[in-house]
């Protein structure tokens, strides 16, 4: 789900859903009193998003650094390589631990994309290219602003195209995508089908997808044939008004995006709930609502990572991120990060490396499986599974989780608040101490 907002509000948003996914954007009015971030006297975008994946699927949290490169260099993605930057962002991912993009993540320049999938009237094709979760950190790593993350995505789409399969499994499951871009000030819906695109600026209010198009006659900009191209086809006659959404969608929608459509429309509920007063605890609570199918949690998919970011539009003030790291938000810990130079690796929560013995890097690919649990998912399943042995030792673990969170909340509230001095060796440590203290508290 995804909302903007306008010049006296906060924008807030959150993404994903079961296999359908979605992401969300939204701000509370700068004159709302609140107890919870950002203060009422700073006005900030609130993007947060669920990674809906199949459900025996390892998520990890990777930072990394701004690089340089040489001119001409190249750079192998997930599936295929294309031009290198010469100069890349620093990142924070959290991505399926077995390919080279991301679900989602920021760059340090307050800049938060996600991704989720869809099925249009252009065909997907087995042809592997780009994936859109290679696009998300793409975009991170080019863009310093959500519009120039936005150009850069749809430059690469158009060069390279999008394809390949998306699991972690021999049988192809291929999708094409749809994004959310987010930074300090404004927000964009990116909606993709096969090389063809439409996007659309949000400057105020709430804005949520779902895997299914959602871009109507309020485009902000598109791909220079796709009006033609709608036509060649006879999906379009050329007269009156374009709406992306109905020209290219299915005409006959497969279940899976029936599904997602009763998600989006209660994603859209939640969001209005509480408009005027969304706040960081809104949206990780509206993340952990399996009621509306936000959280996943189905036989087959869950929701295996999550994210929520604070973007102040003060410069003065840092961007705070939040990921879980962990399987099912509504028994996880949304832990805290921000970018300062020399960031602290977090090991315990990345996936061990296996080079070119990893199944993905053999053709034909993904015929067999390795094990890619990193320390925090290991501790993190393993105390999940004491819990419903217990039901004491659930309420107690629940609740340990909960204080755990809350202190992050509680700083990052004081920070942002100005009641803190910035210690940039201590936020270097942040997320690394976050981790390794859930650790312990599961041991």
């Amino acid at each position: 789900m995804t909302r903007a907002t306008d010049p006296g509000e906060v924008c807030g948003g959150a993404k994903g859903l079961g296999w359908p996914s979605r992401t969300a954007l939204r701000p509370p009015p700068a004159t709302a009193s609140s107890p919870s971030l950002p203060p009422p006297a700073s006005r900030a975008v609130i993007f947060g998003k669920n990674s809906d994946r199949p459900r025996d699927e390892v998520q990890e949290v990777v930072y990394l650094p701004a690089a340089t490169y040489a001119r001409g260099a190249k750079l192998k993605c997930t599936y295929i390589e294309v031009e290198q930057a010469e100069r890349t962002h620093a990142v924070i991912l959290s991505r399926p631990a077995w390919l080279w993009g991301a679900e989602m993540g920021a760059n340090e320049h307050g800049v938060c994309i996600g991704n989720e999938g869809v099925w249009t009237k252009e065909p997907v094709g087995e042809e592997e290219a780009l994936l859109g979760m290679d696009l998300v950190r793409l975009g991170l790593e080019r863009g310093s602003s959500a519009h120039e993350a936005l150009q850069a995505i749809t430059a690469l789409l158009e060069c390279y195209g999008q394809g390949g399969s998306c699991k972690e499994e021999p049988t192809p499951f291929i999708y094409h995508n749809t994004f959310l871009l987010a930074d300090r000030s404004e927000a964009w819906v990116l909606e993709t089908a096969g090389r063809y695109w439409a996007a659309q600026r949000i400057r105020e209010g709430t804005r949520n997808i779902s895997n299914q198009l959602s871009i109507g006659t309020d485009i902000t900009a598109e791909h220079a044939g796709l009006r033609r191209h709608a036509q060649s086809q006879g999906w379009w006659s050329g007269d009156g008004e374009f709406s992306f959404s109905k020209v290219f969608s299915l005409t006959h929608q497969p279940v899976r995006m029936e599904a997602a459509k009763a998600r989006f429309c209660a994603g859209k509920k939640l969001l209005q709930q509480h408009a005027g007063r969304i706040t960081v605890e809104t949206i990780m609570d509206i993340l952990r609502d399996k009621a509306s199918g936000i959280c996943v949690d189905s036989e087959g998919f869950c929701t295996t990572g999550s994210m929520v970011s604070i973007l102040p539009q003060d410069p003065a003030l840092p961007c705070v991120h939040f990921f879980t790291a962990t399987p099912d938000p509504s028994r996880s810990v949304f832990k805290p990060f921000i970018f300062v130079a020399n960031v602290t690796p977090v090991l315990k929560a990345m996936s061990p490396s296996f080079g070119d013995k990893d199944p993905v890097q053999k053709v034909p690919r993904f015929q067999s499986r390795v094990d890619r649990r990193h320390e925090l998912y290991q501790a993190h399943q393993a105390a999940l599974g004491l819990v419903e042995t217990s039901q004491e030792q659930g309420q107690k673990l629940q609740q340990t989780m909960q204080d755990l969170e809350r202190q992050g909340l509680e700083a990052m509230k004081e920070i942002l608040a100005g009641g803190i001095t910035l210690d940039p060796e201590e936020l270097a440590d942040l997320l690394f101490d976050c981790v390794d203290t859930e650790i312990k508290f599961y041991k």
